[in-house]
């Protein structure tokens, strides 16, 4: 049986695990926990979470696509029912931005919200920004090429994936920076370290952000434009258009989920490319060769590794049983890392031909924004590769203390 860490404790008999989420050791190299996990407990109950967590493929496969779970579990029971605690005054405008999330709805709300939105989406429609974002791309390396050096994230990463969504949703490229702000307020309500400063950001990023979309709505209805705001605003779905909270929660969504997770993907695929000693050259040399290397930088450093699912029947899964209600979690980044699927799977082997990877999830709720996201990541790593030859890390990276979103806090690089 392999050591474990001081800050590790499992237990296979009872599948209990003891580990400090904040721990450092941890949120920076998890690959090395995940593997202690899938060796040890790969389902367990988590000490610190007080919820059961699932780390295995085929059970996360499963659990992200079986109707018997949800992403709600308020439409079909009552918080009393639940002993639910009643919705915090304080979040009372992060809930309302919530309410309508494409991430947290069920059928059948969830499939005319998604029909609306998921043509704008489908590759044959993105695969026309190419050119964009290749531009975007080259002009942003142009701004550092010759410095010898750049904060990759700041330069480069933060800026392709906000800019692309908020064009595509019609707001203006100045925007850039604020909707940055706003997003990373927002998603500080999904991670472990959250403390009641950061429920107040984010309900003021919601306030904040939803007033600025609304003011966007009326304007997209005085004088509409080829954006998809206004293709939401005026398209109907049997007989029905979207209201007002519904098209502030779907923008919302669609910006934070646009460019949040795929910022940090940008950094990590680059620092995993760059760590593996593999030649770029081959790694890009063509679209295939291309295609393979970014779905194994999202096996290997997934952006996000958590999502959730409450158990809307009694059910038995692995042996451990959930009633009504149970909430349980799903660890992605974990899922794709599982002996049973992938040979050697700590390893960054581009040349893979296994199982799908599980970044984007699976089923109903499957990442509206997958094409869109790989299609970003497929132009613009290519580029930034070939622009700079002799590209490589200038001082150990930091990873962000927010583990349910895996990346960097910065990412230096010198040529």
């Amino acid at each position: 049986m392999t050591d474990l860490p001081d800050f590790l404790r499992i237990d296979p008999a009872t599948r209990r695990v003891s580990l400090d989420g904040r721990n450092p050791a941890f949120y920076s190299d998890p690959n090395v926990i995940y593997a202690l996990l899938h060796e040890h407990c790969p389902t367990f109950y988590w000490e610190e979470q007080k919820q059961c967590f699932f780390t295995g493929y085929d059970h996360v496969n499963m659990l992200l696509r079986d109707r018997r779970f949800g992403r709600q579990i308020l439409h079909i029971a009552d918080r009393e029912e639940l002993g639910l605690p009643p919705p915090a005054p304080h979040l009372e405008n992060f809930d309302l931005a919530e309410r309508y999330s494409l991430l947290e709805l069920e059928p059948p709300e969830h499939t005319r919200l998604r029909t609306l939105v998921n043509r704008a989406f489908v590759s044959r429609h993105i695969e026309r920004l190419r050119p964009e974002i290749a531009e975007l791309a080259e002009g942003l390396i142009d701004g550092f090429a010759k410095d010898g050096g750049t904060e990759l994230l700041s330069s480069f990463a933060d800026i392709i994936p906000v800019t692309m969504i908020a064009r595509m949703i019609g707001i203006p490229d100045d925007m850039g920076p604020q909707l940055l702000k706003w997003s990373h307020d927002y998603v500080g309500m999904y991670m472990f370290k959250r403390s009641k400063d950061d429920e107040y950001a984010a309900d003021r990023a919601s306030r904040e952000f939803a007033d600025y979309v609304k003011s966007l709505i009326a304007e997209r209805r005085r004088n509409p434009s080829e954006d998809l705001l206004t293709h939401m605003i005026h398209t109907e779905h049997k007989g029905q258009y979207l209201s007002d909270d519904e098209l502030v929660s779907t923008t919302i969504v669609l910006l934070n989920a646009g460019h949040e997770a795929t910022v940090h993907q940008i950094g990590n695929s680059v620092r995993v490319i760059l760590e593996s000693g593999l030649d770029p050259a081959d790694l890009f040399k063509d679209e295939a060769t291309t295609e393979r290397t970014v779905e194994e930088t999202l096996r290997i450093c997934a952006p996000v590794h958590i999502f959730q699912r409450w158990a809307l029947e009694d059910v038995e899964i692995d042996g451990l049983s959930f009633k009504r209600g149970d909430k349980m979690s799903l660890i992605l980044a974990a899922a794709n890392l599982d002996p049973r699927k992938f040979s050697d799977p700590l390893a960054f082997k581009p040349d893979r031909q296994e199982a799908a990877n599980l970044s984007f999830g699976a089923g109903i709720h499957f990442c509206i924004g997958a094409p869109l996201a790989r299609l970003e990541l497929n132009t613009v790593l290519p580029i930034l590769f070939g622009r700079m030859p002799g590209m490589r890390i200038a001082k150990t990276p930091v990873v962000k203390d927010i583990y349910h979103f895996h990346g960097l806090e910065r990412l230096d690089l010198v040529w």
